[in-house]
């Protein structure tokens, strides 16, 4: 998704057209919050325009929906492929359009199936934006309740933390000061010189992940040496995502109730769930979320009354089985 704001009449008084433009990649596993900082940003800045790059993995794209847009934005999905892999030329074709508008920043949040490295190589070896876009720092957001089991489970969450120069450890309100400890050790062994910060919710002073020009080439060549190389890579073919759809309402007590089953039955399997529902007595859109066993509902906007209502939920594991998952859907369809 592409995204441009725009918060201040004056910033053309400042000309930077020969400058090069700062781009933030945020990373971070499955669930980790990264939507939530992208909003965050774009809530909390003044006087900048920004653009917005997200990449989801899956075939309906639920964060583009609930990131802060208005009337003045374009939005462009990149859906069912990941920025290190199969849409990096859709990336350099989006950035090299975006390199003709006058912008102060560039925010590309990754899927949390992502290897950061390709992410990065993008930047230094493609002729066509490594002239226009600088590499100003990888933000990595943490899921401080589930970072043991994610660099378990996951190569991609262990890259992620040994790539970040900027370690953002989330949802502390949910762990203990002696786990938060613990956390902070592990990272560590995974990365040494990234700088920490904790928070809830994804909320931290900008001034620290924006504009710190904290990306340093050296230091990853030492943690990659081959990442600027053009190598393919290869997401663990286990782990795979689906969707489903319905126009008709959802009864959300027996969604919650099957869900609930189901994040016993699949234990770790089932990594992250989200959708947006069109929910039976609810005038707004309803917006559900999941990261292992921890769930979360809430009400979003009203429906607009020129758009159709429809529930639209993904779902992200290792080894799913989606016809089950489709006719346990169908029992919470009215």
């Amino acid at each position: 998704m592409v995204m441009e704001v725009t918060q201040s009449t004056n910033i053309n008084s400042n000309p930077k057209q020969q400058e090069k433009i700062p781009v933030t990649v945020i990373t971070g596993f499955l669930g980790s919050g990264k939507t939530t900082l992208v909003n965050h940003i774009l809530h909390e800045q003044h006087g900048r325009k920004i653009a917005v790059i997200v990449n989801e993995f899956g075939e309906i794209g639920i964060d583009g929906q609930i990131t802060i847009a208005d009337d003045r934005e374009q939005i462009v999905e990149f859906n069912n492929g990941c920025l290190c892999c199969t849409v990096r030329g859709d990336l350099v074709r989006t950035l090299e359009n975006l390199s003709q508008r006058e912008l102060d920043a560039v925010l590309i949040e990754t899927t949390g199936l992502a290897d950061p490295a390709p992410v990065a190589s993008t930047f230094i070896v493609a002729d066509e934006i490594k002239s226009k876009f600088s590499l100003d720092a990888f933000v990595t957001v943490i899921d401080a309740r589930n970072l043991s089991q994610n660099l378990k489970d996951s190569h991609e969450a262990q890259e992620q933390v040994a790539f970040a120069d900027i370690l953002l450890i989330n949802k502390i309100d949910l762990v203990t000061p002696d786990e938060i400890v613990k956390i902070e050790q592990q990272v560590r062994s995974l990365n040494p010189i990234a700088k920490i910060y904790h928070a809830e919710h994804s909320s931290i002073d900008l001034s620290l992940i924006l504009g710190t020009k904290a990306f340093e080439l050296e230091a990853k060549l030492e943690v990659d040496p081959s990442f600027l190389e053009d190598l393919s890579h290869e997401h663990d073919a286990s782990i795979g995502s689906f969707a489903v759809t319905s126009d008709r309402p959802i009864d959300m007590n027996k969604f919650m109730l099957w869900m609930n089953d189901l994040a016993q039955a699949k234990g770790e399997d089932l990594y992250r769930t989200k959708g947006l529902f069109y929910a039976r007595g609810f005038p707004e859109r309803v917006l559900f979320q999941s990261v292992r066993m921890l769930t979360s509902m809430r009400r979003d906007r009203l429906w607009k009354a020129d758009e159709p209502k429809l529930t639209q939920l993904v779902a992200i594991g290792r080894n799913l089985d989606r016809e089950e998952f489709v006719k346990g859907f169908e029992k919470c369809v009215v």
